[in-house]
């Protein structure tokens, strides 16, 4: 399974920054960026053995000059897979070696580059750890804690994560409002689940794999029982109060899926988050969660033109997506890195293909979509309020921090004694899962509850009000986890922010106060 989520955010790199957002100042708030799908055979005869790769091409954003570019692509022996118009974007398949090269010396074209490593097969997370699942000695077990305090849900005994910011609280006085949309950007989920089904919304669900999103029933749902990922992290956002399993931080919001995830290897490609970004936001969705990274390089580099090209292609589907009031949430990553240092070793990139070690620099290698403008990312915390031992973090790039859980450090009382958090999985299933990619979800259910509570908020403001409502519990005196007598963290800042929780823990008690 890919990564499922670990960065400095793109807002250190003004230039870039600027150029990025340059390029998106033209969009109105209103507008549409529907895709447009065409078809265009190369000219040319191409290499019946040559590997076929995804490419985005990225260009102004008007249509004399797409229409240019797409003429363009298929002379280079490209065909046009699908073209976001209001944002410049166009997505291609293309054999030709030189592709790339090519168009990025076509009038209009401001980057374009290979979206991947290894040729496109027939047709990311950031969990730490496989999944533990429960049995129905678990089970019962919970159901008889659980009874013994009124209105819970039958598993909730285990749930140390609600309690510690204070969701379950927060369901008494305002459970959030069907009005708000949290779309789940994953793996898809398993929408016939009980604690899921209530609150699905098919209506803002997709499949977004190739670049172009499939609407048809079910297209949204896990390929296999194993792509459990977005059907926890759906779980944990907005598990109904229905009496039969566990909660969610906003039990009483929608969620969708919009599964981004390639069938054949799991990864999360650039093509397919640029089309889940514009079709959250060209379908109504508030917020959207994002628990893994763009696949197949950890970081982004800039001055590599492919990765260069992919930064740039989902960097205006956010915005976009920002501009029409979704606010994004995504995952530090799980590597323990300081996220705000001068260097990071980068052994898994790429990892569709074999991974050559590289040190890069965190101020000009980015991991996406986290450190992109205007993303909440969300670090992890265990049952004792502490960084999670394997979540990563850093001064000014963190923005808060969530229940993520901690198996090895910080065991909860809890009936179980499991670190980690219990939510849904396919087929009816429920199981414990930790990462950063958990912290996320919690982050954006948080969100949720605001948005309910102040539904004219645009994103700024909305994680303005998160932040400033998060209780920050400062730098620990301490952060030897093992008891070696060596640092596992260093965490800079005081209690205002720093680089283990950024603003401090969400709060979701005092969202709904």
């Amino acid at each position: 399974m890919a990564h499922l989520r670990s960065r400095r955010r793109l807002a250190l790199a003004v230039p870039v920054v600027l150029s990025l957002t340059a390029s998106l100042g033209f969009l109105p708030a209103a507008a549409s960026a529907a895709p447009v799908t065409a078809s265009a055979p190369g000219s040319a005869e191409q290499a019946t053995d040559a590997p076929v790769l995804a490419y985005v091409v990225n260009t102004r954003a008007d249509h004399r000059t797409i229409a240019s570019v797409k003429r363009a692509v298929a002379a280079a022996d490209g065909e046009v897979v699908v073209a976001y118009e209001k944002i410049g974007v166009i997505v291609v398949r293309s054999a030709n070696a030189d592709f790339a090269k090519t168009l990025r010396e076509v009038p209009g074209v401001q980057s374009a580059g290979a979206t991947r490593t290894a040729p496109l097969a027939p047709a990311g997370t950031t969990d730490a750890g496989s999944a533990e699942y429960l049995t129905a000695a678990d089970a019962a077990k919970l159901r008889a804690a659980s009874a013994k305090t009124p209105g819970s849900e039958p598993l909730e005994a285990d749930q140390w994560d609600l309690r510690a910011i204070g969701a379950d609280q927060a369901a008494k006085i305002n459970p959030g409002s069907r009005k708000v949309t949290v779309a789940v950007i994953d793996t898809g989920v398993d929408d016939t689940h009980p604690d899921i089904a209530p609150n699905f919304s098919a209506s803002q669900s997709a499949n977004c794999f190739g670049g172009a999103p499939d609407t048809s029933p079910g297209a949204w749902r896990p390929y296999t029982a194993d792509d459990y990922h977005g059907t926890h992290v759906a779980g944990e956002i907005a598990a109904a109060r229905n009496g039969i399993g566990v909660a969610g931080v906003a039990p009483g919001v929608k969620v969708s899926a919009i599964n981004v995830t390639d069938p054949a290897n799991g990864l999360f490609y650039a093509e397919a988050v640029v089309c889940a970004f514009v079709f959250a936001a060209d379908h109504g969705v508030e917020i959207t969660n994002n628990s893994y990274y763009v696949d197949p390089w950890m970081y982004n580099c800039m001055d590599d033109p492919d990765q260069r090209a992919i930064v740039d292609a989902v960097n205006r589907a956010q915005l976009y997506a920002q501009r029409k009031g979704t606010l994004h949430f995504a995952s530090a990553g799980n590597s323990n890195h300081d996220l705000a240092s001068d260097a990071i070793d980068d052994t898994s990139s790429p990892n569709d293909t074999t991974p050559v070690p590289r040190t890069i620099d965190p101020g000009e290698c980015f991991d996406v979509p986290t450190q992109l403008p205007g993303v909440v990312t969300v670090s992890a915390t265990g049952s004792k309020n502490l960084k999670s031992y394997y979540s990563s973090y850093g001064k000014g790039v963190v923005d808060v921090a969530a229940p993520g859980g901690d198996s090895r450090y910080q065991l909860p009382d809890t009936p179980s004694k499991n670190g980690r958090i219990l939510s849904t999985m396919p087929n009816g299933e429920y199981a414990w899962l930790q990462g950063t990619s958990m912290a996320s979800p919690h982050a954006a259910g948080v969100a949720a509850l605001l948005k309910s509570e102040h539904p004219w908020l645009p994103p700024g403001p909305l994680q303005a009000l998160l932040k400033a409502q998060a209780d920050n519990p400062g730098c620990p005196a301490s952060y030897d986890q093992d008891g070696d007598g060596t640092q596992d963290a260093t965490c800079e800042g005081g209690r205002l922010v720093n680089g283990f929780y950024g603003r401090g823990i969400v709060d979701a008690l005092r969202a709904v106060k």
